[in-house]
């Protein structure tokens, strides 16, 4: 990682009427505390399927403020490592509740939110983007392939060495991210991060391409899957399928205007793995009440 230096589009948008970062992310953590509570407790039936339709639009808006965030920080180093420092714990204790039934709720459940692995990899790759913009082609190529890469290579090696298998999945659920095992975001939408930093600048086009890759992804292509499965029927991605409900985030980020806000970094930061336990554990306390 470098530290941040002036480029194309970094500071291109003349500030206006609008929403500033702060809001744009407020927004997000107030649909993505929405859909957790959805998450934890649909098992009591009593919350409405709504919660998470609404918050389809959370991830997209993360994402954009990350693609700012990064773009803007004065440290990228430093921005990197905040987001390590939250996403590598969370994959490694999802792994050990995948793998090792450590901390399962007695229904089996457990929870496989990880977006923090999404912009750990994003990171990397937005920084090889910006050393090949500066010709830099060793460092930029590098970057950009092997996070995308990694999956493939982890999967080589653990089966050319078997005893490196749990050892490997750990390092990519954790501290090298493969996004094959990210459950929160996936490859879909690292690549639709990458759209969004490559046409920075160009509002228009980057939500343009944005939002058609979206629909494409989480519509075109689940449809076309789905089709001919016995039962299906078109009104289920309406009411079933509905992750594609994400691209009507154009809409807010359309209402960016080009400013940080007030900030509070410490809150969105923490308030994500603090929310998503302390949901988990409430959920427990619930099946244990409701099941006793």
């Amino acid at each position: 990682m470098t530290h941040a230096t002036t480029r194309p589009g970094s500071r291109g948008l003349t500030a206006r009427p609008g929403l500033d970062g702060t809001t744009l992310k407020l927004i997000a953590l107030g649909l993505m505390l929405l859909d957790h509570i959805h998450y934890f407790f649909e098992f009591t039936g009593a919350v409405p399927e709504w919660f998470s339709m609404l918050a389809r639009l959370s991830a997209p808006l993360f994402l954009f403020c990350t693609v700012e965030g990064f773009a803007h920080t004065h440290d990228r180093r430093r921005y990197f490592l905040r987001m390590t420092a939250i996403g590598a714990p969370m994959g490694a204790l999802t792994f050990f509740m995948m793998y090792g039934g450590f901390l399962r709720r007695p229904d089996g459940f457990y929870p496989l939110n990880g977006i923090f692995l999404n912009f750990m990899v994003l990171c990397v790759i937005w920084q090889g983007i910006d050393w090949l913009r500066a010709r830099r082609l060793l460092a930029g190529s590098l970057a950009v392939l092997l996070p995308l890469a990694w999956p493939f290579l982890a999967s080589l090696l653990s089966i050319r060495f078997p005893a490196l298998a749990t050892p490997l999945g750990l390092l990519a659920s954790s501290l090298l991210p493969a996004w094959n095992l990210i459950t929160d975001g996936g490859l879909f939408y690292i690549l639709g991060g990458v759209l969004l930093y490559l046409l920075r600048g160009r509002r228009a086009l980057q939500l343009g391409v944005w939002a058609a890759w979206t629909f494409v992804t989480n519509f075109g292509l689940p449809y076309l899957t789905l089709r001919g499965t016995e039962g299906f029927a078109l009104s289920q991605m309406f009411t079933t399928y509905y992750e594609w409900l994400g691209v009507f985030a154009v809409v807010l980020m359309a209402l960016y205007n080009g400013r940080r806000g007030a900030g509070y970094k410490r809150l969105f930061y923490w308030f994500y793995p603090t929310h998503i336990y302390l949901l988990y554990a409430a959920s427990w306390a619930v099946w244990v009440w409701l099941n006793r």
